[in-house]
């Protein structure tokens, strides 16, 4: 079985070799068919729909389905959201197959039960012949629907394109229940398996608490801070505060060459930054890149301290903190804020601005920018 529409998040990553993924599937249209999330975040679940129930069960039926295939992977963990699926799973030998298979087949399952739930006959192995029934059909559709040599006839061997096309053709029925592509995030060490374990189990709970607590769970795609444009997530009413005091260390003491963190320097420093927080109304400003800037932003999460962190990493419409940031936000204490248009800003030194030095300077830059800013955000989108 080909997957051709297909593309791994991780270019150059073998897919067909041991490893271990966290996996995300999304329903077609964000519809809510897996079920219905609860509304008490100490006691967290989700009510499964019978589809999502089914999905639940054929995620679980991997392992045995893989294995009459001669591919030996084990499931870790699973959750079925109102509107998405997650589930980390563990490649235990090479395969045959890819990745990029096991999960293509674990959505064509899915999406044939779906379609049999509505009355509809699967569309995983529905020749295209069938619609190409009048003048209108595009040309490749019929060449397409003539390819008896090959899977060219069916649905499943068609590009995200011309799926498309062809859906738009036939109607919403013969659509997948999940979008073409999905999310897989390659697990790096055994902190980081375990750390995507918790993500999983920790999901209906995040998820609540982002509905019961909108003001600072918030999500924003385009904000506007002064004369720059961010992604946002958290409590935006930290911009307003009083008080903005920036977070900046040099990772090298400049007269002595020591790791700044360990200097006389870094201490005063730090006990100057602590007390502007513990006299009130002053929030941290700082990317938390160089190891003492790192220090102070990690002692923030971590004694609930005000912070505004900002990142790199651009801020997209499911992008979620890690649990301990996620868990400032709950409380109120944090807005992360990630740029747009990073790489466009000024090379530093002449380095290029699209590398990490220039990043992370103009990352500091802009945090100096959000101390002395007193105005409120305007969200865009």
């Amino acid at each position: 079985m080909n997957a051709p529409f297909y593309r791994p998040r991780n270019a150059g990553h073998d897919y067909y070799d041991r490893g271990v993924y966290l996996i995300t599937l999304v329903i077609g249209g964000r519809a809510p068919l897996l079920g219905a999330l609860g509304d008490d975040p100490k006691h967290p679940e989700v009510q499964l729909s019978p589809l999502g129930e089914k999905v639940r069960q054929e995620w679980e039926t991997i392992p045995a389905r893989q294995k009459s295939h001669g591919n030996k992977v084990a499931v870790l963990t699973s959750v079925c959201m109102p509107d998405h699926f997650h589930g980390v799973i563990e490649v235990l030998e090479p395969m045959q197959w890819s990745l990029g298979d096991i999960i293509q087949a674990f959505k064509a399952t899915c999406t044939s039960y779906w379609q049999a739930q509505q009355g509809q006959p699967s569309s995983t192995n529905r020749p295209i012949s069938v619609d190409c029934t009048n003048a209108s059909t595009p040309v490749w559709l019929c060449e397409k629907a003539l390819d008896h040599h090959s899977e060219g006839s069916l649905i499943r061997a068609l590009s995200q394109k011309q799926r498309k096309e062809y859906y738009a053709l036939t109607g919403r029925q013969y659509r997948p229940l999940f979008d073409d592509n999905y999310d897989d995030t390659v697990c790096l060490d055994e902190r980081h398996r375990k750390a995507m374990i918790d993500y999983v189990n920790d999901n209906p709970r995040r998820a609540i608490l982002r509905r019961v607590l909108p003001d600072v769970m918030r999500r924003s795609l385009h904000v506007k801070i002064g004369n720059r444009s961010y992604g946002a997530f958290g409590n935006l009413f930290l911009l307003r505060w009083a008080n903005k005091v920036q977070v900046q260390c040099h990772r090298r003491h400049p007269v002595s060459g020591l790791l700044y963190e360990t200097t006389d320097d870094y201490v005063r420093q730090h006990d100057e930054w602590v007390s502007q927080v513990m006299k009130g109304a002053t929030v941290v400003v700082t990317p938390g890149i160089s190891r003492g800037e790192l220090q102070m932003k990690n002692e923030c999460l971590k004694k609930g301290y005000p912070l505004i962190h900002l990142q790199k990493e651009p801020i997209g419409p499911y992008w979620k903190p890690e649990r301990n940031r996620f868990e400032a936000c709950a409380r109120g204490n944090l807005l992360v804020l990630a740029p747009w248009n990073l790489d466009d800003m000024d090379p530093v030194a002449g380095v290029p601005s699209d590398s990490d030095y220039s990043r992370f300077h103009n990352l500091n830059a802009l945090a100096a920018e959000l101390c002395s800013f007193t105005g409120d955000a305007t969200i865009l989108r």
